[in-house]
């Protein structure tokens, strides 16, 4: 038995057998705090008492954190896709309680396994990126001339669910036009998928928005006027708040590179940005966007710093991005995922980094590594 969501298979759900070892958690579950006490029948979770069952953790329970704006895959930029580093990066996901990812850019395209088996992390994806000619990374994505873009874009979306776009690259260079980004947008949705944009100036934020995208990644630059036209056209903003933040302090510990560097404004801003965007109402989700990955959690320090609510930094990083995915939380029928800790992260941020178990599937994993 499959759940689909918009055509696409999320997870298998295996039927009970006698034989098979249930696992069990119980404790307080997030975003309510209420008590929950969930069974792992195979590949989905249910409140229905498994006799012999074993209770695998008790404490503050989340449906698994989410990294929604992660590259695994290559070491270096404009490296290939490498099946060994893949299967290390997402296993630095899996330590950190990551449960389910999104990809939106690979240096290639995925193995077969990838989002699926136990070494993974669920994972969406929207293959190599897709940009316009002379911008972009040197050996990774697909350029296609303006004119073919939208029908590229559709195909990938067609076959993953998800495509991106990079509308604009350093300064100075072309935005992509917005009557093309709008029929990229109008041709990936009636292939049934989701259109991400990659965008670090004000021109390209504008410019997707007004094109009526699904999520705009980073938005450094991205003028606040625009956010509450985000939330009421249901846009997501991932801000990649960290690692901006981290780029902009190695810039501004050189003053004379600090005082002409294009990024300065626009990082500068970024914090005050990402929490204007959680008062308007706009869906925010947290990723990391850089190496070593497993590093979500500096995600949501970044996003509280900045002045976003604790809640909200959490619910970014894991059940509003698995709503935002199409995936339930910890319900009946949902995905047998969580991460345990031993107390409330909304309360302290530090237990985010010690999961005391994280549930995959149906299956807990071995420990993080020292």
């Amino acid at each position: 038995m499959r759940l689909t969501v918009d055509g696409h298979t999320l997870f298998r759900v295996r039927r009970h057998n006698a034989r098979m070892t249930v696992l069990r958690i119980r404790g307080f579950a997030l975003p309510d705090g209420e008590p929950i006490d969930l069974y792992a029948d195979g590949d989905r979770w249910t409140t229905d008492p498994v006799a012999r069952a074993e209770l695998v953790a008790e404490g503050w329970i989340l449906p698994g954190l989410v990294d929604a704006h992660t590259h695994p895959g290559a070491e270096e930029l404009g490296r290939p896709l490498d099946d060994g580093v893949l299967r290390a990066d997402l296993r630095a996901h899996l330590e950190a309680g990551v449960t389910l990812i999104r990809a939106p850019g690979l240096a290639g395209d995925p193995p077969g396994w990838f989002g699926r088996d136990e070494d993974s992390p669920r994972a969406f994806h929207a293959g190599p990126w897709i940009a316009q000619q002379g911008q972009f990374f040197e050996g990774w994505g697909r350029r296609p001339d303006p004119v073919d873009l939208p029908a590229v874009a559709a195909e990938q979306a067609g076959r993953t669910g998800w495509a991106k776009v990079v509308v604009d690259w350093r300064a100075g260079d072309d935005v992509l036009p917005v009557d093309v980004l709008r029929e990229t947008v109008a041709r990936v949705h009636a292939a049934g998928g989701r259109l991400a944009v990659h965008s670090q100036h004000a021109e390209g934020g504008a410019a997707a928005v007004e094109a009526g995208v699904d999520s705009l990644e980073h938005g450094m630059g991205l003028d606040p006027a625009l956010l509450p036209l985000m939330a009421e056209r249901g846009i997501a903003l991932t801000p990649t708040l960290s690692v901006i933040t981290w780029a902009l302090r190695q810039i501004l510990a050189d003053p004379a590179r600090g005082a002409t560097h294009w990024q300065v404004p626009g990082a500068s801003a970024h914090g005050a940005l990402t929490a204007a965007a959680v008062e308007a109402g706009v869906t925010v989700l947290a990723g990391t966007d850089t190496r070593p990955h497993g590093g979500i959690t500096r995600e949501i320090r970044a996003m509280v710093t900045a002045g976003v609510p604790a809640h909200d930094a959490i619910a970014a990083a894991s059940w509003r991005a698995r709503g935002y995915l199409g995936l339930p939380g910890l319900v009946d029928g949902a995905p047998a995922d969580a991460v345990v800790f031993d107390g409330d992260p909304r309360r302290d941020l530090g237990v985010l980094d010690k999961p005391r178990a994280v549930i995959l599937r149906g299956r807990r994993l071995p420990p993080r590594t020292p």
